[in-house]
C-alpha cells in the first residue's frame, strides 16, 4: 500500500481542495457533471457513528481531517449484468489502508470513503471519468498481495528472503510488459467504464493515534524525530535493552539518509545531515557490538571513517568487531591507530592487543592439533 499511497497524481492536485467536500448523505453526488452523478452511493449496512466528544456533546461522524488512516476492505466490481467481480481485498493477507490528504491516486476513493462511518458497508457507482487510474493501481495491489504465477498458471516460487516489488508508473509498466500483466486490467486501460467500489470500513485512526511511516513524513518531520529517536535510543541502552535501542537509531538512521537524498552531495544541508548521522553510526554499532553482531559494526563504523579517518571511538569499535569476526591483522591496525591517537586509552588497547597475540597462539595450536590428526 505504501507505493500507492506515496504517488502523487495530477488529477488528484487539481481536486485536492475538491476533496474536503465530499458528500455525507447516501446517494448524493461527489461532483455533478452535466446533470450525471459522477458518484453514486448506496448503503448495505449502517454503521456507527465516532463516541461522544467534550466539544460535540453526541455522537459525531469521523474526523477525517489530514493524515487519518483508514482500514478498509473492498471489492471492485464492473457495471456489468453479471457484476463481474475483478479485486476482493478479503483475498489479501491484510485490509487496505489509506492515509487522508496523502495524495492517493485514487481520488475518488478518499471521497467516497470520508462518507462513511465505522462499520458501515456502502457499495458506490463511480463514473469512468473517476476511474481512469484503478488499472494501475489494481496492478500494484496485486502485484504486492496476489501469489505470482506463471503463463500456465502455476503458482512462481518466492525468492529467498522475500518478494521484492519494484515500482513503477502504468506507462512504463505497459512498455516493459507489453501490457499492465493483467487481462482484465489491460482491457480496462484501453477501455475505460464506470465502476462499483464496495467499501466496508474496519477502524478509523487518527494521526496522534498511530505511528506514521517515514514515507508519511514531510522531510521537517523528519528532522525533528531524529533527536527523538536518538534520546529513545540512548534510554533504552541505559536500561540494557539493546535490541530495542538499535532499532531506534537505525531509524534516525534511515530518516537522516532519506533526507539526505534530497540534497546535493557535499552541498552544506548534506554535510550537516551526513555529520548528524555520525553519533547515530557509533550508537548503532556499539548496540551491535553488545549483541556480537560483528560485521554491522564494521561496516557502519567504516563509515564514520570514510568522513572522519581519526574518529577513535569508530576505530576503538571496530578494532573490537575485527577481534570477533576475527580479522586480527586489521584489529591490530586499528587498535595501533586508536594508541596513536588517544594516548589515553593506550593501556586499554595494549590489553586488547595481549589478548589477540594470546587468541592467536591458541588458534595455532590448535589447527596444529587438527593436522597432527589427519597424518
Amino acid at each position: 500500500m505504501g507505493q500507492n499511497e506515496r504517488e502523487a497524481s495530477e488529477a488528484h492536485q487539481e481536486a485536492g481542495s475538491r476533496s474536503k467536500a465530499a458528500p455525507t448523505g447516501g446517494g448524493s453526488p461527489a461532483h455533478p457533471t452535466d446533470g450525471v452523478k459522477p458518484i453514486q452511493k448506496k448503503i448495505l449496512h449502517a454503521g456507527r457513528a465516532s463516541p461522544p466528544s467534550a466539544t460535540a456533546g453526541a455522537h459525531s461522524p469521523p474526523d477525517f481531517r489530514e493524515g487519518t488512516k483508514i482500514i478498509f476492505h473492498f471489492v471492485t466490481k464492473l457495471c456489468d449484468l453479471d457484476g463481474t467481480v475483478l479485486d476482493d481485498s478479503r483475498d489479501w493477507p491484510r485490509p487496505m489502508e489509506l492515509i487522508i490528504g496523502k495524495q492517493f491516486k485514487l481520488e475518488s476513493w478518499e471521497l467516497c470513503l470520508q462518507t462513511m462511518l465505522v462499520g458501515e458497508v456502502a457499495s458506490f457507482t463511480v463514473q469512468r471519468q473517476l476511474t481512469c487510474n484503478y488499472p494501475t493501481v489494481a496492478k500494484t495491489l496485486r502485484d504486492t498481495f496476489l501469489p505470482k504465477r506463471d503463463k500456465d498458471g502455476h503458482l512462481q516460487a518466492t525468492p529467498k528472503g522475500g518478494e521484492q516489488h519494484q515500482h513503477m508508473c502504468g506507462m512504463m509498466a505497459m512498455q516493459m510488459q507489453g501490457g499492465l500483466g493483467y487481462d482484465d486490467l489491460n482491457q480496462l486501460m484501453k477501455e475505460p467504464q464506470s465502476l462499483e467500489f464496495i467499501f466496508e470500513i474496519i477502524r478509523i485512526e487518527l494521526p496522534e493515534d498511530y505511528q506514521a511511516e517515514t514515507w508519511q513524513m514531510k522531510p521537517d518531520e523528519k528532522l525533528g524525530k531524529v533527536p527523538e529517536l536518538k534520546e529513545q535510543g540512548n534510554r533504552l541502552f541505559r536500561q540494557k535493552k539493546v535490541k530495542e535501542a538499535s532499532e531506534k537509531y537505525g531509524m534516525a538512521i534511515t530518516l537522516l539518509e532519506q533526507l539526505m537524498l534530497r540534497e546535493k552531495p557535499n552541498d552544506e544541508d548534506w554535510v550537516k545531515l551526513r555529520d548528524a548521522k555520525i553519533p547515530l553510526l557509533l550508537n548503532f554499532a556499539q548496540c551491535r557490538l553488545s549483541e556480537n553482531d560483528y560485521y554491522p559494526v564494521i561496516e557502519h563504523c567504516t563509515e564514520v571513517l570514510e568522513t572522519d579517518p581519526d574518529n577513535v571511538k569508530a576505530r576503538f569499535r571496530r578494532a573490537k568487531a575485527h577481534v570477533g569476526a576475527w580479522n586480527p591483522d586489521s584489529a591490530k591496525e586499528d587498535f595501533q591507530r586508536v594508541i596513536d591517537l588517544d594516548p589515553s586509552i593506550a593501556i586499554t588497547c595494549k590489553k586488547e592487543l595481549k589478548k589477540l597475540e594470546e587468541m592467536e597462539k591458541q588458534k595455532d595450536e590448535a589447527d596444529k592439533k587438527k593436522l597432527q590428526k589427519l597424518f
